[in-house]
């Protein structure tokens, strides 16, 4: 009789769960991986980056044929209307082919669901309802939850998270966005699109406040000019029901008198935190961080090992940013290490995207950041204004901005803000993956016309030595 049930049990099946999963699997381990929810996917397939984008994409089509945006290349369009429930179902179509996908995966690659919810025993234990299973070794993947402010719990009809967000019988008259940070600015661009007027709260001084300060500058100046009420500096003391809608209750975040704002629906997106509530860690003998918007996080070492042998850690719940594709490559390098073969994530080129129109992509440091950090640099910056393909889509707005070391020449950040910034921001990561210098990028070849040809002329901006611009 084997000594455990299983080489790996992975607990969670979001990104980084069911990839840690799999690639276990291929590795030739015996793998199980739990799943409270009654579908595998996570907050990413079901609530989260998935729905997301598909009702990004569908509203942006509502959007640009109602606003006669088309007209210029011809296409004449009468009376639009927006079919919401339609919109929702192919949202919905989306979530289930991609959670129905994964389910797919795991039988290929004999990778057992178990489902429940796990509470740890001990350290090479859990329980999932009346069953005990064992392991050599858990992965705890189980993300994160929405983050609440005191006394703001959302009842899911008028005050909402992002998940009622999703999936709203109507559009607001008033949306009012509690949290400038880049899910509460994808999905006040949904509901934006569809007709709602959106105001967002943001506390800091700006919004999405970790982005480059010239870019969110530029940000603030497109979203304003597309309609949103941006309230920046601006600290929110209360939220209460008030019959169909609710009122929220504002003030200068430096100190002021307070202002009230109807809204019928609020949306409650001030971030998120680690999920690792009703897991019994304690058990293991792992301590969690206890304090702030961090408690419940775990602590971990490069090869995602914790202080207790045999238990690991990936995802929203360890330090870094909450992405998907971050807990993808941790859960892949996790596994490889558990195999004993060589894992690793380089979490100095994490690219992020927000996802709004246009959309807003960056990977490694700021120029904020490199001043802090007394680094020398060059930055070099084109816009799309003089890049040929955005002329020909009559799609100019924003820039790439491209930052290296004034020594080395070596690639240490890239910003890009435009209708492509998300796909274009591949290429930067990969340059910098390779150690690329910003003549690099520049020296390279690039199909014209194309957007990313703004990001070899950023590069050539470096040495002041742009083409076109």
């Amino acid at each position: 009789m084997a000594e455990f049930d299983y080489d790996v049990v992975v607990i969670g099946s979001g990104p980084g769960g069911y990839v840690a999963a799999i690639r276990a699997a291929q590795n030739g381990l015996k793998v199980a991986c739990i799943e409270k929810h009654s579908k595998l996917g996570g907050t990413c397939l079901n609530v989260g980056c998935i729905p997301s984008k598909a009702l990004l994409h569908g509203s942006e089509f509502y959007e640009e044929a109602r606003s006669g945006a088309l007209a210029k290349f011809g296409v004449k369009l009468g009376s639009v209307e927006l079919d919401l429930p339609a919109l929702l179902g192919e949202k919905d179509k989306a979530v289930k082919e991609l959670t129905d996908g994964v389910a797919f995966l795991f039988k290929k690659n004999k990778v057992d669901w178990v489902k429940g919810m796990a509470s740890f025993v001990d350290a090479k234990s859990v329980k999932v309802g009346d069953r005990t299973i064992t392991a050599r070794n858990f992965i705890i993947a189980t993300g994160s939850d929405v983050a609440l402010l005191p006394g703001m719990a959302p009842d899911g009809e008028v005050i909402v998270t992002s998940t009622e967000a999703l999936s709203l019988s109507k559009v607001p008259t008033h949306m009012v966005v509690i949290g400038g940070g880049y899910i509460g600015l994808e999905m006040g661009s949904v509901w934006r699109r569809l007709g709602a007027k959106v105001t967002v709260v943001e506390y800091a001084e700006r919004i999405v406040p970790a982005m480059d300060i010239e870019v969110a500058s530029a940000f603030t100046k497109i979203l304003t000019k597309q309609g949103f009420a941006i309230r920046i500096s601006t600290r929110v003391t209360a939220v209460r029901r008030d019959g169909a809608g609710a009122i929220v209750t504002v003030e200068p975040a430096a100190g002021g008198a307070a202002e009230e704002i109807a809204a019928d629906v609020v949306l409650l997106s001030i971030g998120r935190r680690p999920n690792t509530d009703g897991l019994n860690i304690e058990a293991t003998g792992l301590v969690l961080e206890s304090s702030g918007l961090n408690r419940g996080r775990i602590m971990v070492n490069p090869d995602f090992s914790t202080a207790v042998p045999g238990l690991w850690a990936i995802g929203d719940v360890i330090p870094g940013p909450m992405l998907a594709h971050k807990a993808e490559d941790e859960g892949i390098a996790c596994a490889d290490n558990i195999a004993g073969l060589t894992g690793y994530v380089n979490h100095d080129v994490i690219p992020a995207v927000v996802y709004t129109y246009p959309e807003v992509a960056s990977v490694g440091k700021t120029e904020e950041e490199l001043k802090a950090a007394g680094v020398a640099y060059k930055a070099g910056k084109f816009p799309f204004a003089a890049n040929s393909r955005a002329k020909a889509n009559r799609d100019t707005e924003g820039f790439v901005k491209v930052l290296a070391d004034a020594t080395t020449d070596r690639v240490l950040g890239v910003h890009i803000i435009g209708s492509m910034a998300g796909t274009m921001i591949a290429e930067a990561a990969i340059a910098m993956e390779f150690g690329a210098s910003a003549e690099d990028i520049a020296m390279t070849c690039h199909a014209h016309p194309t957007h990313p040809e703004a990001l070899k002329e950023a590069a050539m901006a470096v040495t002041g030595k742009p083409i076109h611009m």
